[in-house]
């Protein structure tokens, strides 16, 4: 079967073999009395399974000759190009698309007509930086057109890893009942400790808040600044001195990284029902339980990052494999405008 390359298309002129490819493999699109037209990708990939043969300027062309010119013209043709092949071989049908998504994906065992695209293809580099802000942008417009984001991330070997991305909703079932007093804490270096036994107790009962010792409870700087940002804790340094909300802040983002964004995030799981744990034990800022952490175990691992958060894929790669294996669900909290939205990474296998 023969093609005729043409700038960014190859033209299959022929309509007994156009119309072959396209109802057994639903390669490229019908043309005006006959054959189909094949975009750079389809192509390739079709002279790499000898199903076709390229003819250019001057004359038939090679796999490495055709790869080299797609090159050229689809800008990260190679990345594409690993991505469309692999989901191809494992018997999907795909198209190259253009614009915010590399390509679409119809469901296992249909063709393009009787359905219409599952998932809507990034295909990227393990080197590529996230943006978080436009996968939150892709995630949505990708389900307004009811269909779901996903990212095949090529690694420097050209083996694949997919990621499925969504928009998620934690909530919990841990809402504080009214105190019938005001604990008392007192900040030593970074922490707060509470020494009064019953004050200690309120504040494990209002919460599950604090890590309990033999003598006082332990809270941490975010624990005691949200706890004081809602009139439920008193804090005064080592001299007496009374410490207010805002003097919990400066002085969490005086001694901590990304601290402001750390206690927005666990503000707003906290109002959610949800109780927020320290998660650096997995490499995440907070663990996230549903319920007592006495009666269940966690169910998020939650990262929190600005509206500008950039991140690498072998950093997600990490955290959503670790959180897979202790079977917990990672979520990243961006931060936009005061609020917070949630978005998971998923490992997925096609």
């Amino acid at each position: 079967m023969a093609g005729i390359l043409s700038d960014d298309i190859v033209e299959v002129r022929d309509q007994s073999e156009g119309s072959r490819l396209y109802t057994r493999g639903n390669f490229g699109y019908p043309r005006s009395g006959g054959g189909v037209d094949l975009d750079l990708i389809e192509a390739t990939y079709l002279l790499e399974s000898r199903r076709l043969e390229v003819v250019g300027p001057e004359g038939a062309m090679s796999f490495d000759e055709l790869f080299t010119h797609s090159a050229t013209v689809v800008e990260g043709f190679d990345i594409k190009y690993l991505v469309y092949r692999d989901l191809r071989q494992r018997g999907f049908i795909v198209k190259f698309e253009s614009g915010d998504y590399d390509i679409s994906v119809f469901p296992r065992g249909k063709t393009m007509s009787n359905s219409r695209p599952e998932f809507m293809v990034r295909a990227v580099s393990e080197r590529n930086a996230i943006d978080i802000a436009t996968f939150v942008r892709q995630v949505s417009e990708v389900k307004g057109r009811n269909r779901k984001l996903l990212y095949g991330v090529v690694d420097e070997e050209g083996d694949l890893t997919y990621y499925i991305m969504n928009i998620r909703d934690p909530a919990g079932k841990i809402f504080p009942e009214p105190m019938s007093r005001k604990p008392q804490g007192r900040l030593i270096r970074d922490r707060v400790f509470v020494f009064d036994c019953e004050d200690a107790e309120a504040l494990r009962d209002y919460g599950f808040y604090g890590k309990s010792m033999v003598d006082c409870l332990q809270l941490s700087l975010i624990e005691a600044c949200h706890l004081v940002g809602k009139g439920r804790l008193a804090v005064t340094d080592q001299d007496g001195g009374v410490l207010t909300f805002d003097d919990l802040l400066e002085r969490g983002e005086a001694d901590q990284d990304e601290f402001r964004i750390r206690y927005l995030v666990f503000s707003d799981l906290r109002e959610r029902g949800l109780v927020v744990k320290t998660g650096f034990k997995y490499g995440t800022h907070f663990r996230v339980y549903q319920a007592s952490p006495d009666d269940c175990h966690a169910r998020y691992l939650v990262h929190a990052v600005d509206d500008d958060g950039l991140r690498m894929w072998p950093e997600i790669s990490r955290t959503v494999r670790l959180s897979g294996g202790v079977k917990k669900e990672i979520l990243f909290g961006r931060i936009r405008k005061g609020s917070v939205e949630y978005l998971e990474f998923k490992w997925f296998k096609p």
